[in-house]
């Protein structure tokens, strides 16, 4: 199905312009735009692409998605280009949010980019979540703990690479690992470069280049599914109290320098 007509006319009220002030971006007349958005005549090739370029939207998207489902502009880059993350809603204006499952984690690295990949994954409403696109990841292993194997990270896409905060988890789709959940010091001003660190102290920390992160989610909260025991529980406190006990060293260290 073509939903470029309804695409044009949700897009530009995204963008809170009129049909003559897009007009006059796309230099076509006021009513060549209403034509286009009443179906009463179907856009040329030479608008659709200059449209594309306008809202930075691939054309096969423009053309073969329905984009009337997003509330606002989420975008990640890709190939010089922005695919948009439409911010899914019930029919109540609820936000719901993506769970990729376990089996399909491999698979998110070629499907994360892909519309029709990302509309089939099953969906959940968290009402407490704040504003932003949230997405919800499986983990998987111990490098992360107390975060137990099989547990859920929810996270917020994070557009703007200088948003990134040192010392905050995130969950990255990397171009050689794959998906990771890790903490996070941010090296881009001085190498262009994230150190990757586990809370697990048994596993090493790692530098990756930014250029290699696909997607980045930061960390808004977990989904547990399974309960802690009660020696887990004491090694969860334990962690926590070496982790605050560190970032306690680390500000003492400053004010002696």
């Amino acid at each position: 199905m073509n939903y470029i007509s309804k695409n044009i006319q949700h897009l530009r009220s995204l963008k809170k312009l009129s049909q003559e002030a897009l007009a006059e971006e796309l230099k076509v007349s006021r009513s060549r735009i209403s034509s286009y958005e009443e179906g009463r005549s179907a856009p040329s090739i030479e608008f659709i692409i200059s449209f594309s370029d306008y809202v930075k939207i691939p054309i096969d998207i423009l053309l073969r998605k329905d984009l009337t489902k997003s509330t606002d502009f989420s975008y990640i880059e890709l190939n010089n280009q922005r695919v948009l993350f439409p911010i899914t809603v019930d029919t109540d204006n609820n936000n719901l949010i993506e769970v990729v499952p376990v089996k399909a984690t491999a698979g998110y690295l070629a499907g994360y980019d892909d519309a029709e990949y990302i509309e089939q994954l099953q969906k959940i409403k968290l009402p407490f979540l704040p504003t932003g696109k949230h997405r919800a990841f499986p983990i998987k292993g111990d490098s992360m703990l107390p975060m137990k194997d099989g547990a859920f990270v929810v996270g917020r896409f994070i557009e703007d690479r200088s948003d990134i905060k040192s010392g905050r988890t995130y969950v990255l789709l990397t171009l050689n690992d794959g998906m990771v959940y890790k903490r996070v010091k941010n090296n881009i001003a001085l190498d262009n470069s994230l150190l990757l660190m586990s809370d697990n102290k048994a596993y090493q920390d790692y530098s990756i280049p930014i250029d290699e992160v696909l997607e980045l989610w930061e960390f808004t909260c977990s989904i547990n599914t399974q309960e802690y025991n009660e020696e887990e529980l004491k090694l969860s406190s334990i962690i926590n109290m070496f982790n605050e006990l560190g970032v306690e060293l680390k500000a003492l260290e400053k004010i002696i320098k």
